[in-house]
């Protein structure tokens, strides 16, 4: 009988996103060229937020075959932006190696894993065996790489490098490279997600090229920005055993009062002692000494103690009320909106804000059902809505007959979620996890703006009404007025203006509201 033996081995990051590519999104050539799209766009918008400078977003995606054709074939995608760039040193890593970034840290970004560009250039990689073309700039010279990633080890190969003078004084980045795709399935879900990043991001300039030649702008109508993001440091309910761990290595703290007050979110000198005191733990006690055992008496006592403040959302950058009016108007153009920012939450620690609004008529589409617009950190969520703590909120928790909202009007419901951790529920980041505290706050959000529009839909009701009822008297009483002329047998009719406006309970400004 011969025995069989079990092999081992160990794979890069690369290697492993190679082999399972359909968990970050790029599960067929439709799914493959909008996902990577999505996380070009993404980081570009990241760079120039944090640039603070409104940005330019160009996306052409061109087909390399002699005429554009529906079905997967080969494209050419080229994402460019006026964002801050790349140090040039950190360019052949930042494209070529799965897993190294910038958004590894406690702030707020539109990316989670540091992932989805790399993703995109990976999967380009081995569906066309071509390599990308990286130009970025910072400052007084222009970058230019051409890269492809060894697979197995991670790691960037350059092929080749040219460095150009910057007389314009140009910043931003351009990701040129070709991948297998299927434009023309994806093409509805594309054109959406750009007037849905438009809506979220009304201070962006996006143009966008397809194959065939057509363009497609959606114009900026403000230059006002949302402050840019800020790192913060862990929260005490947010922490684990390797989180302490981490911060014994790296503290330079001599004892536990200053460790607490040093390393975690909102924990001062009084709070850290109380905490210190109910965990057992000596404020004198030098961190680097705590044992294993000790380390998890702590993390415990750090989830339990009820005596620490909730997260601020001084870290967040938040889209606000304005902005978020001035993107639905500008796309939807609707008859009514009402938005609502909710105050600051958290969840295990982390931070988070909702935003909420509604919108009414105008360009919003009858579908015979409530349109549902969902965002995270102002990426929109286009595939997978069943599966969204947002759909389960408008379809299973409000009752919309109670605000007079009926399925066939044409409302749409904006829903915004901003936090350093969205609870997203696979890599894809397409819907967010129904934890409690998010699903409250978007109910009550929800629930809010829908009160406002109730509010309006009743005052246009009673306006309708006065109108018809206006409407009966203005064609009636002209003609009462003649027949009580005549038959009183005077010449000059009664002036009946006075009688209409005594009939009227609302103003002109008051039908305009």
């Amino acid at each position: 009988m011969t025995e069989s033996k079990e092999s081992f081995a160990e794979i890069s990051p690369a290697d492993f996103f190679y082999r399972n590519r359909d968990i970050a999104g790029f599960t067929n050539p439709a799914r493959a060229i909008y996902a990577a799209i999505r996380e070009l766009v993404e980081n570009s918008l990241d760079a120039c937020e944090l640039y603070q400078v409104p940005p330019e977003i160009y996306i052409r995606v061109s087909s390399e075959s002699t005429a554009a054709k529906e079905g997967p074939a080969i494209y050419r995608l080229r994402v460019e932006d006026n964002g801050s760039g790349v140090p040039p040193e950190y360019i052949p890593s930042a494209f070529g190696q799965v897993l190294f970034g910038s958004k590894y840290r406690i702030r707020q970004t539109r990316g989670t894993f540091g992932l989805g560009g790399k993703m995109a250039i990976l999967y380009g990689q081995i569906t066309t065996h071509r390599p990308v073309r990286v130009i970025s700039s910072t400052g007084p010279r222009i970058y230019e790489y051409e890269l492809i990633i060894d697979i197995q080890r991670n790691r960037p190969v350059v092929l080749s490098k040219k460095v150009y003078g910057n007389g314009n004084k140009w910043h931003g980045t351009v990701v040129d490279f070709a991948l297998e795709g299927d434009y023309f399935r994806a093409m509805a879900k594309i054109l959406e997600y750009l007037k849905e990043t438009a809506i979220v991001n009304p201070y962006a300039n996006i143009m966008a090229v397809d194959p065939r030649g057509r363009l497609y702008r959606f114009d900026r109508v403000t230059e006002k920005m949302p402050l840019p993001p800020q790192e913060t440091l862990p929260h005490p309910y947010g922490t684990d055993v390797e989180t302490i761990r981490r911060l014994m290595y790296v503290t330079e703290c001599r004892d536990m009062l200053s460790f607490m007050t040093t390393h975690f979110h909102r924990v001062g000198r009084t709070i850290a002692r109380r905490f210190l005191e109910f965990a057992g733990i000596g404020i004198k006690k030098k961190p680097k000494t705590l044992t294993p055992n000790e380390i998890v008496k702590l993390v415990q006592a750090l989830k339990t103690f009820d005596g620490f403040l909730p997260p601020d959302a001084s870290c967040l950058s938040l889209l606000g009320e304005d902005l978020l009016r001035a993107g639905i108007e500008k796309e939807l153009k609707p008859e009514f909106i009402a938005v609502d920012q909710r105050k600051p939450s958290a969840y295990s620690g982390f931070p988070f804000v909702v935003e909420c609004a509604i919108a009414y008529g105008g360009g919003v589409p009858k579908t015979g059902d409530i349109i549902l617009y969902r965002f995270a950190n102002r990426i929109p969520l286009l595939y997978d809505e069943a599966s969204d703590v947002s759909w389960k909120v408008i379809h299973t928790m409000i009752n919309w007959r109670h605000y007079r909202i009926t399925p066939d009007m044409p409302i749409a419901v904006f829903v915004h979620v901003c936090s350093t951790k969205i609870p997203y529920k696979t890599v894809g980041k397409e819907f967010i996890a129904d934890r409690p505290e998010v699903e409250k706050e978007i109910l009550n959000g929800i629930r809010e703006v829908a009160r406002q529009l109730s509010i309006f839909l009743s005052r246009r009701e009673s306006i309708e009404r006065e109108k018809r009822r206006l409407d009966v008297f203005s064609k009636y009483l002209p003609k009462i007025a003649k027949f009580t002329t005549e038959l009183a047998g005077r010449e000059r009719e009664p002036d009946i203006q006075p009688l209409l406006r005594s009939i009227v309970k609302y103003g002109p400004e008051e039908e305009g509201d």
